[in-house]
């Protein structure tokens, strides 16, 4: 059983802009703490977001700090990332996940390529 399904990515120039969109199951998504996080190829998974759950309280990783926004809609299951000012160095496949299920399941994420 699928528990988040992320969708949005694509192919984008440097400097574009993307919202990323991920739907979640309920008993994953109530009440948690909720991220998106991305591995490039070769490199580990690293988060990049998180958001609180309620909505009030953010945080980012330095290299998308500025660029990037979670945001999330409890009434949806829903949590999103938009992101402007892409660079090559975001490309990666980006994930989103409850904070406290990283050892559990995963979805099966969405391709962000920026590239000229």
């Amino acid at each position: 059983q699928v528990q988040q399904v992320e969708s949005g990515g694509g192919l984008v120039q440097p400097g574009g802009s993307l919202t990323l969109s991920c739907v979640v199951s309920r008993s994953i998504f109530s009440g948690r703490v909720m991220a998106w996080y991305r591995q490039a190829p070769g490199k580990q998974r690293e988060e990049v977001a998180r958001i609180s759950s309620g909505g009030a309280v953010t945080n980012y990783t330095v290299a998308v700090r500025g660029r990037f926004t979670i945001s999330r809609d409890n009434t949806e299951n829903t949590v999103y990332l938009q992101m402007i000012n892409l660079k090559p160095e975001d490309t990666a496949v980006y994930y989103c996940n409850a904070v406290s299920n990283v050892l559990g399941s995963w979805g099966q994420g969405t391709q962000v390529t920026v590239s000229s």
